[in-house]
């Protein structure tokens, strides 16, 4: 068994606020600075790059597309936006005013499919700008991030306490959560065909697998405020813990390991596999963090949960 280290690197003046990361198809690192209106781009060993945007625009979740590009959320602008991998930006308006765009993800059918979280819908973008919107069954739920599970994109609910799933042919089912006001952010594929979840204010990280069983993880720190996930080549599930000042870690047997920051208050968001196999973190601080192995510790197994949707 390993633990890990932690290593930061400045990207950007500490009021930029990075915020989301992920991987691009250039085995480099992209990550949103959301306070900035900027998009950063840092292959690790070399010195950061970034493009900037409107300022005021609120880049927020970033992820790969379909088509070799980046396409990032304008949560202040209403937009959706494409990047090259050589910098070339793309903008999109969406059809409903003020809808905050949030979460966004390559989904089974070849689009980008994004959340709406001040208008309570589901979005879909083709790569030629067609957008389609698909209104939640509830009102005032937040739907926050999203993420490609199997056939169909799951997201979370953050103010239904639920998570949802919506098919490619845009029906909708929800999937209520066994604790009240759990306010679910983050989602991630799980290796198993079903989804983890964060639960930031519980203080959990759940799993819903594909029966239909949810089960509940409770962390070390209930006040951790666990905020974004992904799942590394192994199944693990990795976590950033917004109010703990931490990196966690969930294998499919229910046991968490949780990694300091070096930084206190570093405000770590978004989370992802980096190029070089090791989890990297985007620190609202300006910098990212990267997680990488090192020697042994011990970690814990939590009380779990458990109940079926």
């Amino acid at each position: 068994m390993t633990t890990r280290t932690v290593e930061e690197y400045a990207v950007s003046g500490r009021d930029s606020g990075p915020y989301a990361i992920t991987t691009g198809p250039d085995s480099a690192l992209w990550f949103t600075m959301v306070h900035s209106g900027r998009i950063g781009r840092l292959v690790p060993g070399q010195e950061p790059t970034s493009h900037q945007l409107a300022p005021d625009s609120g880049p927020t979740v970033i992820n790969n597309g379909p088509d070799g590009a980046l396409w990032f959320t304008e949560y202040r602008a209403h937009r959706i936006g494409r990047i090259t991998t050589a910098g070339r930006v793309t903008e999109f308006a969406l059809p409903t005013a003020e809808c905050g765009p949030f979460g966004i993800a390559t989904g089974p059918d070849g689009a980008l499919w994004f959340t709406e979280t001040a208008t309570d819908r589901i979005g879909r973008l083709a790569t030629d700008g067609t957008v389609t919107e698909y209104p939640l069954p509830r009102t005032g739920a937040f739907p926050s991030a999203i993420a490609a599970a199997g056939d169909a994109m799951w997201f979370t609910m953050n103010q239904a306490n639920a998570i949802g799933r919506i098919g490619m042919d845009g029906r909708i089912t929800i999937h209520e959560l066994p604790t009240e006001a759990a306010a679910p952010v983050g989602i991630a594929a799980s290796h198993d065909g079903g989804v983890w979840f964060t639960e930031i204010a519980a203080g959990q990280i759940g799993h819903r697998a594909p029966d239909g069983q949810i089960t509940e993880y409770p962390l070390p720190d209930r006040s951790a405020r666990p905020h974004a996930v992904t799942t590394d080549t192994n199944g693990t599930a990795w976590f950033t813990e917004w109010a703990g000042n931490r990196v966690g870690s969930i294998t499919s047997d229910g046991t968490v390991t949780v990694h300091d920051l070096p930084t206190p208050a570093s405000e770590p968001h978004g989370i992802t596999v980096g190029p070089d196999g090791a989890l990297w973190t985007a620190l609202e601080t300006g910098a990212l963090a990267r997680i990488k192995p090192t020697t042994s510790r011990t970690t814990t197994k939590h009380t779990e949960q458990r109940n079926t949707s």
